[in-house]
């Protein structure tokens, strides 16, 4: 059974996606950076392996694992510096890793406005930018890729229901941090969704029926 790598575990999607793989009886292996975090995630089931996102990733972690998720972020809180290291930086590497490792599948949850940053809201540039570059060395490394660009995220509950076209309305084009979690695990189980991007947001149609029209439609 293949093994998934999630970078950024201990982050909120990435703690609910653990969550949901797990229940699932699905192998993964949850990066974090504190062994202090260890114990939460050995008790659903996940092995664990530390690593410093600002340093060079452990090879170990990518050598029994065929996808990866990377779900790691600096945070609001922190500097452009910060992002750059992290958003940006650390993706970098992963590609770097995922490519030598021969993995099938590297989903990246990447943001709403990384295809064109200059469409974005101007206070978090920075963090565009660095989504649209991490997006492009995934594109080009040969890796198969999932990318997903989740509208702003909120910490409601699942509702199950999503869509991959924004209605240019800030109130609407929102998406439950859950939901995320859920369409990544979606993406994990379905071939389909490699080598595609989608937009992510909160709407009417299943999770499934809303990445086989988006599939379908470009295919149309």
């Amino acid at each position: 059974m293949s093994k998934t790598l999630v970078i950024g575990a201990n982050g909120q999607i990435g703690k609910q996606l653990i969550t949901l793989l797990c229940a699932d009886d699905s192998p993964v292996k949850a990066m974090i950076r504190d062994s202090q975090q260890a114990s939460y995630f050995q008790e659903l089931g996940a092995e664990t392996i530390i690593a410093d996102l600002e340093s060079p990733l452990p090879e170990k972690a990518f050598e029994d694992c065929d996808k990866v998720v990377f779900t790691a972020g600096s945070g609001g809180k922190t500097g452009a510096d910060k992002t750059i290291l992290i958003d940006l930086w650390s993706a970098v590497k992963a590609i770097d890793m995922a490519k030598k490792y021969n993995i099938k599948q590297f989903v990246m949850v990447s943001a709403r406005d990384a295809g064109n940053p200059e469409t974005g809201t101007e206070a978090i540039k920075h963090y565009n930018i660095c989504k649209h570059f991490a997006d492009q060395y995934l594109l080009a490394s040969g890796v198969p890729y999932t990318i997903l660009r989740p509208g702003k995220l909120i910490d409601d509950k699942a509702t199950g229901h999503i869509s991959t076209q924004r209605t240019g309305q800030a109130d609407k084009d929102v998406i439950t941090r859950a939901d995320v979690a859920a369409c990544i695990q979606f993406c994990l189980n379905h071939t389909e969704s490699i080598n595609q991007i989608d937009e992510l947001y909160n709407g009417d149609e299943t999770i499934r029926d809303a990445f086989i029209n988006s599939v379908s439609g470009r295919l149309g």
